[in-house]
């Protein structure tokens, strides 16, 4: 800790741009985003933007489409070594503000540099992405964009003497950014709502109308996840493969491409997609398995989300197809013939988008209701030729009948049925009755619908008759293998979709329109009428709206457009998630008997008692589709400016059964309450309820963390990036225990985040006070121990000024394991000023810190005094290192040669 001019021990006293042109459109066009014709688009002129970043997987700028799309290009070859994300879309023209696609977003200033989209074909070109409701002239990034396409540094302010009136400016710009911050908080959690989606949040969160039951909460991977692995070793990746995704039932989710489904994941819709080359039917996202990849798991297609709501009254996401056979194969071979030490071979290294020829895949969700969601699917040719793709938007329910639980989610079959051309009615015991209305073909024609059963294909899989012929895989052997017998000629069944034949001349795009209802919400009249037209734009324009009044003040038009893509990627990353670890560990009753070893297995001792059927924030829903505490607590604070009510409940609901993670839940929960509304107005029964089960989780930590009791902690599975020589989460090869200088850190931090929420909860109830009291002096006994025990030091090496984690062998000697890492940086993570103001408010808690900095000495040298300028009033820093110790870790952090990169911090010191 580092003193700045103490002058006493005693507490004072208390006193009472010019964009991209759109490709041309007819007046109908105009004046609905679903146009009833498809006709050519114009050649168009692209841009590159001044901010690109060159890609990794694919090298992408985004342009939001609504209807009609121009040529996206497929993927150059990008540099191997790095990954970034999507670039933004263009700014919009007026024309397109009074169309379907949005408004809100102010034009960018073009570049020099200009490619023409109807250019001749190239062996290889960038992808271009159309993304969320603007113009669909794509905007191309190059593959490694010169030096002087860098995103232009914000100009900065000269410091002077005076105050310069463009510094005030600046100020009066950045409180009234402030106010507004807060006055579109209150429009969202509804204390004041104008805006429509801002209407849906607050109706959602009273609980008046249920506008988040449908959303993109399908899973991108069901195959090869925990949840579905039965074996008796654990060996997931093997037990469960993508090859057997089309054959099997799953117990516990669904998966799909570009899909949606309820909240509970009873019914689900999405995407098929055969290109009359591809051995099996698109369906999924492809990937390759933790052991395949060079890099681990990884999947290995091209999808963007493009824009959502956060009721998800209006979505868009991107999936790019090669009209050449897909190289699942070669995708396998090659990365697996490649080192560690080499890049990833990707989808757009095979070959498969040269001179263009794949599929652009829109997918478009708008809501008319809580229950009546509309649909539009594009396809738009990006090939030198006419093409054929088979489409398949299919409707199934999640199998939850055939395993014989008894627990909540398990239900009696439900049935999909034909009841007039081109409507589909389905009922089930918990759903109810649903509506699916088909459209018909840009051909005028009705498509035909094909039926099947969501049940595995036992005779595929294991050479065993199944109890019905028609199983999940049969859309697949019905188009591909040529089977007739394989779909239900009875036009019944629990999975069901109409099979559109589009052949597309070159550079043109058609597309389909679908309807998902309940029974109230089922349409009088014609279900693709001039209301579908009408809702599709109004979702688009609210969209724009809603996003353009919660936009940073200071954001310009790219800064807009990337974060309204970020939140679209956030958005799109929910998912149910269902685990019942008894039933899992134990087997259902209808299904074979799992192997006796899984009862000693993963989950099979310490979390039995997990029972999960929610939709939760996912950090990747293919990569990682299973939550992370960790994770999650960073979600929420983006989601909280968006939709702070479920930024709420999800904090609520991890407070419930959690794992062994960084302790940063707290200081979540914190920023949300302090994020959401302005002082005076904030959610106090929310804080109040989190902090008394954090009190809980606080305490697990010390009484199972801290096995001397000494206050120096071994959290296992704690590190930022799990860093360290040993597996933290297994006992230690030479016995003993792991003193963790992070550990040990991030209890002092959740320390002081508890004793930052008991100050804040205090001010509003006296009886916090004791509980603000007992965080302060947790935390100085904490900072005490990390720099003190042992033999003076700590975890502190004052040799080399750096905090290491120690080794505590089983007859008492220590070690510091000397690896300069983040684990040495994390100390200083942890720190809190206590305000003098604050505390002359709180007497309780000002009598007892008088007490304590009477009585400890010893402890309370570890509290720092700084001055302030009101009134020679002075206030606590309480922190871990002192200012000495502080600058030598400084030294280090800051140094280009250490840890200090042009990235960011590195995990590692470079030496």
């Amino acid at each position: 800790m580092f003193r700045k001019k103490k002058t006493s021990d005693k507490l004072p006293a208390a006193k009472p741009e010019s964009s991209a042109q759109p490709p041309a459109k007819t007046t109908s066009q105009q004046q609905s985003g679903t146009p009833p014709a498809q006709p050519k688009a114009a050649p168009t002129a692209t841009t590159n933007a001044t901010n690109a970043q060159p890609q990794a997987k694919v090298v992408v700028s985004v342009n939001t489409a609504s209807s009609t799309s121009a040529p996206v290009q497929p993927p150059a070859k990008p540099p191997a070594t790095t990954k970034q994300p999507a670039a933004p879309p263009p700014a919009k023209t007026t024309s397109q503000q009074q169309s379907g696609t949005p408004p809100a977003q102010p034009k960018a200033a073009p570049t020099a540099t200009t490619d023409a989209t109807n250019a001749q074909p190239q062996a290889k070109v960038v992808v271009s992405v159309n993304t969320a409701s603007s113009t669909s002239a794509p905007v191309q990034p190059p593959a490694k964009p010169p030096a002087t396409t860098k995103q232009p540094a914000a100009p900065a302010v000269t410091a002077t003497s005076t105050t310069s009136p463009k510094m005030v400016d600046k100020a009066a710009r950045k409180a009234k950014g402030a106010r507004g911050f807060f006055k579109r908080a209150q429009t969202i959690v509804g204390i004041r709502a104008s805006a429509t989606e801002a209407e849906r949040l607050r109706g959602d969160m009273k609980r008046e109308k249920n506008w988040k039951r449908w959303g993109p909460y399908l899973s991108e991977r069901q195959w090869a996840t925990v949840r579905e692995d039965y074996s008796a070793d654990g060996s997931c990746w093997d037990y469960f493969p993508h090859d057997h995704a089309r054959l099997r039932a799953y117990r516990w989710g669904e998966d799909g491409l570009l899909g949606i489904c309820d909240r509970q994941c009873r019914l689900c819709f999405a995407v098929s997609l055969w290109n009359e080359r591809d051995p099996i039917l698109k369906e999924r996202i492809f990937g390759l398995t933790g052991p395949e990849g060079n890099h681990g798991e990884d999947p290995k297609e091209c999808y963007y989300y493009l824009d959502s709501t956060p009721t998800h009254s209006y979505m868009k996401a991107l999936y790019k197809y090669p009209q050449a056979p897909f190289p699942y194969a070669q995708l396998v071979d090659e990365n697996k013939r490649r080192g560690v030490s080499e890049p990833e071979y990707e989808l757009e290294d095979t070959g498969v988008f040269d001179e263009g020829r794949y599929w652009d895949v829109f997918a478009e969700y708008a809501k008319a209701g809580p229950n009546d969601i509309l649909v539009k699917i594009t396809v738009a040719n990006r090939g030198p030729e006419a093409a054929k793709l088979h489409l398949l938007p299919t409707l199934w329910y999640r199998n939850t009948w055939i395993w014989g639980c008894k627990h909540e989610g398990c239900t009696r079959k439900p049935l999909l049925k034909e009841v007039g051309e081109g409507h589909v009615r389905g009922s089930h015991e918990t759903l109810g009755v649903s509506h699916f209305f088909v459209g018909p073909g840009p051909d005028g024609q009705q498509p035909s619908l094909l039926w099947t059963e969501n049940e595995t294909n036992s005779l595929a899989l294991h050479g065993v008759e199944q109890y019905t012929p028609y199983t999940k895989d049969a859309f697949h052997r019905y188009l591909i293998q040529k089977e007739e017998e394989a779909i239900n000629p009875n036009r019944r069944g629990t999975k069901v979709s109409p099979h559109y034949l589009l052949e597309v001349p070159a550079g043109e795009e058609r597309s389909v329109y679908l309807r998902i209802t309940d029974d109230e919400s089922q349409p009088k009249g014609n279900p693709f009428g001039e209301e579908f037209r009408e809702v599709f734009q109004a979702r688009r324009e609210e969209a724009d709206d809603f996003y353009t009044s919660i936009s940073s003040y200071d954001f310009g038009p790219q800064q807009q457009l990337i974060s309204r893509q970020a939140y679209a990627g956030l958005l799109w990353s929910k998912q149910f998630y269902h685990y019942v670890v008894e039933s899992w560990v134990d087997g259902d009753p209808d299904q074979p008997k799992p192997p006796e070893s899984r009862k000693w297995g993963r989950n099979a001792q310490e979390w039995r008692h997990l029972f999960n059927r929610d939709v939760i924030s996912m950090p990747d829903k293919w990569e990682y589709p299973w939550y992370a505490s960790w994770d999650l607590a960073f979600h929420m604070l983006p989601f909280a400016k968006v939709d702070p009510e479920f930024a709420k409940e999800q904090l609520v609901l991890f407070l419930r059964e959690c794992d062994v993670n960084p302790p940063v839940h707290a200081w979540a929960v914190f920023r949300v309450y302090k994020m959401t509304a302005p002082r005076g107005e904030r959610d106090v029964p929310f804080l109040k309820s989190c902090f008394m089960k954090l009190i809980l989780n606080f305490n697990w930590w010390v009484n199972r963390k801290d096995p001397s009791g000494k206050n120096i902690f071994t959290g296992g599975f704690l590190g930022l990036d799990n860093i360290g020589i040993f597996d933290r989460s297994r006992p230690l090869p030479t016995g003993g225990v792991l003193e963790q200088a992070d550990g040990t850190a991030w209890m002092a931090f959740y320390c002081a985040v508890m004793l930052d929420i008991a100050l804040e909860l205090s001010l509003h109830d006296p009886v916090f006070e004791d509980m603000a009291s007992k965080f302060f002096e947790h935390f100085v006994m904490i900072v005490d121990a990390m720099n003190q025990l042992g033999e003076g030091q700590g975890l502190w090496n004052e040799e080399d000024g750096f905090y290491y984690d120690h080794l505590r062998l089983p007859d008492g000697r220590s070690f510091p394991m000397k690896i300069k890492s983040m684990v040495g940086l994390i100390p200083l993570y942890a720190c809190l000023v206590l305000e003098d103001e604050v505390i002359k408010k709180l007497p309780g808690f000002r009598k007892r810190l008088q007490w304590f900095l009477d009585n400890r000495q010893d402890i309370a040298k570890q509290i720092s005094y700084l001055d302030t300028l009101k009134d020679g009033e002075f206030c606590h820093l309480l922190a871990i290192p002192s200012q000495e110790r502080l600058l030598k870790v400084l030294r280090y952090m800051l140094d280009e040669d250490e840890f200090l990169s042009e990235f960011g911090i590195r995990s590692l010191s470079k030496v």
